[in-house]
């Protein structure tokens, strides 16, 4: 058993801002890899955009947790030649920019893999590199919008609506982070380097089996079921004497369970509920059956009955309920940390656990050019004298 982090030793160049390239290599820095960051002279846009603290963008903070800054002028004459040099001692390139602003700096794949012939080097972008939407500009909301997700989020009788957080951006950076790690693995067997294509679109796209599968069977688009599961019942928020609570059943053996519990042990033989298919054809009926039985109960103890019998059910937490709660803590899933900007801060971390490896070894985000120097003597060797001269200069 070892304690040493699975990505230890690798060292990543992280031209990404916002949000889906630094939530990539965040959970890389999280399992040990040296991510350089490389930010313009102004810094990563995310520094001055989200929820601030002491003046400080918390945002920011989180998906920049135990990066290395280094600011670099892209456009200045000499900053090419530093580039190269860096990337030649990577392992992987990370880059959210426009497709096409990278080889027009000069730091695309074709440029940096003459330095690094195995270099693996990920595009993330809304559209993808090529396509009839690549060129568009892309956030997450659009993301949303354009890949169907955001027809299918909401209540049916209410507008289209977004999911509660930047899941165009956050999954984007998973499967980014997935790719690279395949790539990897493929560069240990052959040697081989990699371009990476990651497209928000096409992320979010491929989170949609269960609406994929109703389009092909109908041949028409989903509608909205609001919190209600589109296929199987019940499956969803139901409300209690307090608030709305979950039931989640999706087989007959616990519909037998349920139905007892509830005290309608004869709701199986109703044809209207015999299978799980017809039980949400007529879910507004069985609704009322099942919010009749929770009406003189509060969620907790709708919930707490119902896990006794081994039924899925859970009451609907705030996000500060979840963070607070005591699984949470349990599962490792925040970690405090003493942040020269905040005082203390409470940094997320990937949520896997690898057997040997001890969570909560997490820094802080760095400051903008924080690492200039340690990375250029540590990763290239320079002395302070030629160091101050790119500082001179304008390069970093």
């Amino acid at each position: 058993m070892t304690s040493e982090k699975p990505l230890s030793g690798v060292r990543i160049l992280d031209f990404s801002r916002v949000l889906a390239g630094p939530f990539c290599t965040a959970l890389f820095a999280d399992i040990g890899a040296e991510v350089i960051k490389i930010e313009p002279p102004g810094g990563d846009d995310q520094r001055a955009m989200g929820a601030f603290k002491n003046d400080v963008s918390v945002n920011f903070e989180l998906v920049n947790r135990g990066k290395r800054s280094l600011r670099l002028d892209l456009k200045r004459p000499g900053t090419l030649k530093l580039v190269l040099e860096l990337a030649a001692r990577c392992d992987v390139v990370v880059e959210n920019f426009r497709p096409g602003v990278a080889d027009k700096l000069g730091i695309g794949y074709d440029a940096l893999k003459t330095v690094k012939p195995d270099l693996i080097y990920c595009s993330i972008s809304g559209f993808g590199q090529n396509g009839p939407l690549s060129l568009h500009p892309s956030y997450d909301v659009v993301a949303q919008a354009t890949s169907g997700l955001m027809s299918l989020t909401g209540n049916a009788d209410s507008p289209p609506v977004l999911v509660g957080d930047s899941v165009g951006d956050t999954v984007s950076g998973l499967f980014a982070a997935w790719g690279i790690s395949s790539a990897l693995f493929r560069r240990a067997r052959t040697g081989e380097g990699a371009r990476l294509d990651v497209a928000m679109f096409d992320s979010l796209f491929s989170l949609l089996p269960t609406a994929l599968a109703q389009f092909q069977v109908t041949g028409q688009s989903p509608e909205r079921s609001g919190a209600q599961h589109p296929l199987s019942a019940p499956f969803g928020a139901y409300r209690a004497a307090d608030r709305m609570f979950i039931i989640a059943i999706a087989n007959n053996v616990l519909f037998e369970k349920f139905s007892g519990l509830i005290g309608h042990p004869d709701l199986p033989q109703d044809e209207r509920f015999s299978s799980d298919r017809l039980r949400r054809q007529n879910e507004v009926a069985l609704r009322a059956v099942i919010e009749t039985w929770a009406a003189n109960l509060t969620a907790s103890a709708a919930v707490k009955c119902l896990l006794d019998a081994g039924i899925p059910s859970s009451e609907i937490w705030t996000v500060a309920e979840a963070a607070m709660s005591d699984h949470a803590v349990h599962r490792g899933l925040l970690t405090a940390v003493a942040n020269p900007r905040l005082g203390t801060v409470h940094l997320p971390e990937q949520p896997v656990h690898f057997d040997g490896c001890p969570r909560g070894d997490i820094r802080p985000a760095p400051g903008l050019a924080e690492d200039n120097r340690s990375i250029l003597a540590d990763v290239l060797g320079l002395s302070d004298s030629e160091i101050s001269m790119l500082a001179a200069d304008g390069i970093i």
